[in-house]
């Protein structure tokens, strides 16, 4: 059951009618309701929401009776990106531009605060002196940052300051592995700020106490090598000379001379540990022999971890402190939301009331308000308020066996009501491809081919994100060979296991998905009757001339780590290179403004393919960039597959 005030002002915000949509308006829309919170003193409920232009806007709620207080937004392109409540009354929030070539909001360090009524809102921190309102004209004090600015903690326990970290713009498109952060406190009603400390490494990681103070700070330097940092008076002393090296910190433990930290030995999938900051000594806490831990849970009260969470198929929880009562109402909210996986995202002071957000793969999310005091579980509103789990498809995960004997680890999406046998597969392999990984999740796209009647099939090839070190390099350099060689066998794994028809398979991805989905087709002809390729590179000598990659030296040691120099071998992994071995029916879909991978990319794929004469079709939307962000676009392109799909797997 929805909540009926949250539905209404989804409906206010929203230009399609809920009551007569397509299978594919239905996917397209993604979630109307994220990143719900509760205030401190618990009087308040706040979710980010969609408008009509799909923009970010953060409506406030009278947690007595939901009806909305206040909704902050911003005028023009921005939006609401972080948001944290700094006190009873007050919210900051960080603002966000989308820009049609960008393939994520774009963040300038801007951020302002409103009380939840909507008075005395205030800029304060950013790169302007005065901006345009948050619901009305925003008052100013001095408080230009030319910086990235964050929110790093909203000291709970200090009603009128919050800490902020700040990265300085220096102008440069070097890699400085030197670059270091400022961390600054700063005034939520005047924007006023005293700089604090200036990082002893880069890339920080902060632990701070529940007073406010930073005891550790862990970073990368330049030898790609984690390091922490401990506090003693105004020095930062680098635990090294403890053999700590290569550690990174998670958080306080109840031992003061005791912290969570974590290593990942010999490309292995990372292990957490209880590292002594003054002997050296630590101690395996725990870790999973496949996949790193995907998040850290800590207890807010006592800035303590109390479980990690591991995803290798289906998600699990190590509970790391059987005396913390989060581990119990954590344990007991699994138990009441059988099948679900739960997550604690928000706490008032007190820790009386919590919200909590319960997904699988059926279901995108749901809220609750969890009152510890009375025991009881409220639902407030689904992320997704269109989307019916009961009608959605089974996501399983899977394992495969490559040809060189590697275990692969994947998800298979069975449509409802179908027997899975010898059914039409749509391949999906994620983008990236390092750093990334799919996980046992709803996923928009796939319930959509699902609801036609396709299988999907996802596999975390070699080369993905979240398995360890070794495993990510060993994609690096092998795009076109070991990394497709996982995605084909793993395709005919589908079709061996009898769940697949070997006459009705088509491989469809995005951004490096997209370059999959032509090197894949290329490289076994046979097995796939048709290939969509979305925002895709097809060019890789280009990637180091054209795009927002090459453009900063981080970017350029990036290329020239994970795809080398050899122009032979760039070539024969380009799938522009080798189209006269296509046989697949080809549908191509980019934006106009991408600049991770520009229209040239796809000029130079259909290029090879006029020279030949092999057919294809398009869909260009002009004022889009890498990933349709409008609702209608990525309708339109959902539809527009959809038919290809059906023509070329009937």
């Amino acid at each position: 059951m929805r909540n009926t005030t949250l539905f209404a002002l989804f409906l206010l915000f929203s230009s399609t009618c809920v009551w007569a949509q397509t299978p594919a308006e239905l996917f397209s829309e993604g979630s109307q309701y994220s990143a719900m919170k509760i205030s401190p003193g618990g009087d308040y409920i706040s979710v980010k929401m969609k408008d009509k232009d799909g923009l970010q806007k953060l409506a406030i709620f009278s947690t007595e009776n939901m009806k909305p207080k206040h909704v902050v937004f911003f005028a023009g392109n921005a939006q609401v990106g972080d948001y944290a409540w700094v006190n009873d009354e007050r919210v900051v929030v960080t603002k966000e531009y989308l820009k049609g070539w960008s393939d994520s909001p774009l963040y300038y360090g801007e951020i302002m605060a409103v009380n939840a009524d909507g008075s005395k809102p205030t800029y304060l921190v950013g790169y302007q002196g005065s901006v345009a309102s948050i619901g009305t004209r925003i008052k100013t004090h001095e408080t230009e940052l030319r910086a990235t600015s964050s929110i790093l903690d909203p000291l709970r326990n200090d009603a009128d300051n919050m800490l902020i970290d700040a990265l300085p713009w220096s102008g440069s498109t070097r890699l400085d592995y030197d670059r270091r952060h400022d961390v600054y406190k700063v005034n939520v009603y005047t924007g006023a700020r005293t700089k604090l400390l200036t990082t002893p490494i880069a890339l920080p990681k902060y632990i701070v106490d529940d007073s406010g103070d930073i005891r550790f700070i862990g970073g990368t330097d330049r030898n790609n090598e984690d390091h922490i940092f401990m506090r003693k008076g105004e020095d930062w002393v680098n635990l090294e000379k403890l053999g700590l090296a290569g550690f990174s910190p998670i958080s306080l433990t109840t031992d003061p001379n005791v912290i969570y930290a974590t290593e990942a030995e010999n490309g292995e999938p990372t292990s957490v540990y209880q590292v002594n900051v003054t002997n050296g000594e630590k101690q395996l806490v725990v870790n999973d022999a496949k996949v790193s831990p995907s998040h850290f849970w800590i207890n807010q009260q006592t800035k303590s971890l109390f479980a990690v969470e591991f995803e290798p198929g289906y998600p699990y929880y190590a509970f790391v402190n059987m005396e913390d009562p989060r581990t119990k109402q954590l344990k007991d909210l699994l138990q009441s939301l059988a099948g679900y996986q739960v997550r604690i995202v928000s706490e008032t002071r007190d820790a009386s009331k919590l919200i909590i957000v319960a997904f699988d793969s059926f279901t995108p999310g749901r809220y609750y308000l969890y009152d510890i005091t009375h025991n009881t579980l409220k639902l407030l509103a689904d992320a997704q308020a269109n989307i019916n789990p009961n009608k959605m498809a089974e996501v399983k995960p899977i394992k495969i066996t490559a040809r060189d004997g590697i275990e692969l680890q994947g998800f298979l999406t069975l449509p409802e009501g179908k027997e899975a046998k010898n059914l039409p597969l749509i391949v999906n392999p994620h983008g990236g491809p390092h750093g990334i990984r799919d996980y046992w999740q709803f996923d928009s796209q796939n319930q959509f081919l699902a609801s036609l009647g396709y299988a999907v099939l996802q596999v975390n090839y070699r080369g993905s994100g979240g398995y360890g070190e070794a495993f990510e390099r060993a994609g690096y350099r092998k795009w076109g060979s070991d990394i497709q060689h996982d995605i084909i066998d793993a395709t005919k794994a589908m079709i061996d296991q009898g769940f697949a028809n070997k006459d009705k398979i088509c491989i469809v991805g995005g951004s490096f998905g997209g370059y999959s989905a032509l090197m894949s087709a290329e490289l076994a002809p046979d097995l796939f009757q048709c290939a969509v390729g979305i925002a895709g590179v097809y060019d890789l000598k280009m990637m180091f001339e054209e795009g927002d990659v090459q453009r900063y030296d981080y970017g350029n040691a990036y290329l020239h780590t994970v795809l080398g120099d050899d122009k032979a071998l760039l070539d024969a992994m380009s799938p522009s290179k080798h189209v006269n071995q296509l046989k697949a029916k080809l549908m191509l879909v980019h934006g106009g403004n991408d600049e991770r991978a520009p229209i040239d990319q796809l000029e130079a794929l259909t290029d090879a393919l006029d020279d030949i004469k092999y057919p294809y079709q398009t869909l260009i939307m002009d004022d889009e960039g890498h990933g349709f962000y409008d609702n209608k676009h990525r309708a339109q392109m959902y539809q527009q597959m959809a038919d290809f799909l059906q023509q070329s797997l009937q």
